[in-house]
């Protein structure tokens, strides 16, 4: 274990120690969101999705808190079945389309669309909290993650370390999570999911086997709900049961899965937390204690955050096509500008002063919080555009009225926001990337099945709730 922060009271003797893994998971994430933005939702049944407004009839469930699932509201479950278990509260309201005098409040819940662009940036401080206590991290979805902290804790104060990353995302961030910490990915997982909501579960080096002895083959890593079924076809009920099987039949019935199944269901698991793929962006946020009118400040922390990115693209050795900032007012209304260069660069000075100028928009809001941004990343070896090049570029746009895309988009034309879509592959500072194809679904990939069904497809299988 080598020498780097940790907890107070942790030794280190130079051993080579058994990997530390934690899996981050929120807590049904995009509900938690909303009640983020609207506090009066906590406690509340909250079902976020699409479809379900009078009239319309085609649309699922991206996500429905624990209180909504109580009723019956599931994860890419069809809209109108939500509705049927869920009548929304604004039913209540004699006006509304869809009101109904024999509802009560309590049998009546809050839905809300799917506002993705915000979602994404509450998931960017996750992010960065998540970065700043691992040395490792595989962003695995918009709201998952699994860290190696073997270099940052030790496995007598690993329950600590991770209630303290728990603790840092409530206080700092305003939603909860559940974390895994196990010495292989895969049981990392399942120890997320044992006890949520914000739940912690820690199972040590030599206990993995027996921890997921007991559990149900549908639990196990990478088994949806098809394979859950062929495997109890074959008699096989629980983890334990798929340890003690001859792996030949597996591996028949799965191919190299079936190996895997097997080994996975003894705790091996070899694979290592590694990050995927290169980052397709930088950026850095600040908070104020309060809101801030005064732009001084507000220009202060601009400059601070756009040399903190500038100088983390440099270490990188990344150049950059587009310079974004991002704005959040009272009480959550998150405002994201970009603009894009005619090349990629590598000048620190360039993205202060980009920055400074998109946020003029915002030197007079009250200001709860203020980001910077470097994105469409280049790694390659490559012609760097040149200053006089942009600025010439910028002061044709301005000539002819086009402008640069300064109006919250990136130069593609999708709005800018601290992340890319979550269908993406991304890693680093606010930046997500896709779903492991492990047959765990997440919120992200119910939103996959609502479009699905805007599209008219019926289809939503092996989509797993948390």
């Amino acid at each position: 274990m080598s020498e780097g922060p940790r907890l107070p009271g942790v030794e280190t003797d130079g051993e080579d120690e058994d990997r530390i893994v934690c899996h981050v998971d929120a807590d049904c994430f995009y509900a938690s969101c909303e009640r983020l933005r609207e506090p009066e939702l906590r406690g509340e049944p909250v079902v976020v999705g699409m479809g379900y407004e009078p009239g319309e009839t085609i649309g699922a469930v991206a996500t429905a808190s624990y209180e909504a699932r109580e009723f019956g509201v599931e994860s890419a479950q069809a809209i109108s079945t939500a509705l049927e278990n869920l009548p929304r509260r604004a039913a209540l309201t004699e006006d509304a389309d869809d009101y109904d005098s024999d509802l009560t409040r309590e049998e009546t819940g809050f839905y809300r669309p799917v506002d993705m662009d915000y979602y994404e940036s509450v998931a960017s401080e996750v992010r960065e909290i998540l970065h700043d206590c691992a040395d490792v991290v595989r962003e695995v979805s918009i709201d998952e993650a699994y860290l190696d902290v073997t270099e940052r804790t030790a496995w007598e104060v690993a329950d600590g370390f991770a209630r303290h990353v728990k603790d840092r995302i409530r206080r700092e961030v305003g939603v909860t999570v559940s974390v895994g910490v196990a010495p292989t990915m895969s049981a990392a997982k399942i120890a997320s999911d044992f006890d949520k909501p914000d739940g912690l579960t820690v199972v040590r080096p030599g206990e993995v086997r027996e921890f997921l002895a007991p559990l149900e083959v549908d639990l196990l890593h990478g088994v949806g709900p098809v394979t859950a079924r062929e495997l109890r076809e074959m008699g096989l009920e629980t983890a334990a049961d798929v340890a003690a099987a001859d792996p030949e039949p597996l591996v028949e019935a799965f191919g190299e899965r079936g190996r895997e199944l097997y080994d996975r269901a003894r705790g091996d698991d070899d694979r290592r937390v590694e990050p995927k793929g290169e980052p397709k962006s930088f950026s850095r946020e600040s908070a104020f204690a309060d809101p801030v009118s005064d732009p001084d400040p507000k220009y202060e922390q601009i400059e601070t955050l756009a040399s903190a990115v500038a100088d983390r693209a440099q270490r990188e050795g990344a150049l950059y096509r587009t310079v974004g900032v991002k704005a959040v007012l009272p009480p959550y209304d998150v405002n994201t500008r970009a603009r894009s260069l005619s090349g990629p660069v590598d000048d620190p000075d360039l993205v202060e002063r980009i920055a400074r100028d998109l946020f003029t928009e915002f030197e007079a809001d009250p200001v709860r919080k203020v980001g910077v941004r470097v994105a469409n990343l280049e790694f390659a070896a490559a012609d760097q555009a040149s200053l006089d090049g942009w600025e010439r570029r910028a002061d044709e746009q301005r000539a002819d009225g086009s402008g640069a895309s300064d109006a919250g988009s990136s130069d593609d034309g999708s709005e800018s926001t601290d992340d890319e879509s979550e269908s993406t592959e991304e890693t680093s500072d606010g930046d997500s990337e896709s779903a492991d194809d492990s047959g765990d679904g997440d919120e992200a990939a119910s939103i996959d099945a609502a479009r699905g069904l805007v599209d008219g497809q019926s289809s939503l299988t092996d989509f797993a709730d948390r």
